[in-house]
């Protein structure tokens, strides 16, 4: 069976990205990735926190919600990017920096390949077996493109989108319920300084009993 057009994309992908890496070195792809996921679980923590706060700069709600995660997001992903690339080039420039872009380039290709496997998974939805051209049916990489995006999908919730939206709706509710105050009784003492119902009947039978002795 020949090399097909979708090997030699394959192929071509995974040489780049390796290149990439090795250039850049194994420290700071993983380091940039550690950025992206800090800046999302920061993302995520303070958006109950600070949506209140962008609703009343901005009349409508979804506007608000959009500013808070691109803000949050973005300024965080800056500074931790920052840090990481500091952190890097201090690794490449010591005496394992050879062993980094040996890393690095290894890294590079199995990230080209979750890039071609995320691609061709997408094909493979969006164009039934019958339209896909030649190239991509007849490819040598289909079996292993097809073989690594099963594995991948194994790994998923059955619905992850709604699995993801109870998330946030989870800790949203947790959120108000922390934040929400203990009700108040009437036998006790209000926030006000005044007495509760309870206390004041407690007070009335009290008076008129003293004034029913006399």
């Amino acid at each position: 069976m020949p090399i097909t057009l979708l090997d030699i994309i394959v192929l071509a992908v995974m040489l780049l990205s390796g290149l990439l890496a090795m250039i850049r070195g194994f420290m700071r792809e993983i380091l940039s990735i550690a950025a992206w996921g800090a800046a999302a679980l920061t993302t995520l923590y303070a958006y109950q926190k600070l949506l209140p706060t962008a609703k009343t700069y901005f009349n409508n709600d979804t506007v608000a919600a959009i500013a808070v995660v691109a803000g949050v997001f973005i300024l965080t992903l800056i500074v931790v990017s920052i840090i990481t690339v500091r952190i890097s080039d201090m690794i490449l420039d010591s005496r394992i920096g050879a062993l980094d872009r040996t890393l690095g380039f290894l890294f590079g290709l199995a990230r080209g390949l979750l890039i071609m496997v995320v691609a061709f998974l997408f094909f493979v939805w969006l164009v039934p077996d019958k339209q896909q051209p030649e190239w991509v049916r007849n490819a040598k990489s289909r079996v292993m493109l097809q073989g690594t995006g099963d594995w991948l999908m194994s790994l998923l919730p059955d619905d992850p989108e709604n699995t993801i939206l109870k998330k946030f709706k989870k800790k949203g509710d947790e959120e108000q319920t922390d934040a929400a105050p203990e009700p108040r009784t009437t036998a006790t003492v209000g926030n006000d300084g005044g007495y509760g119902k309870a206390a004041r009947d407690g007070l009335k039978q009290l008076i008129e009993g003293k004034a029913a002795g006399r």
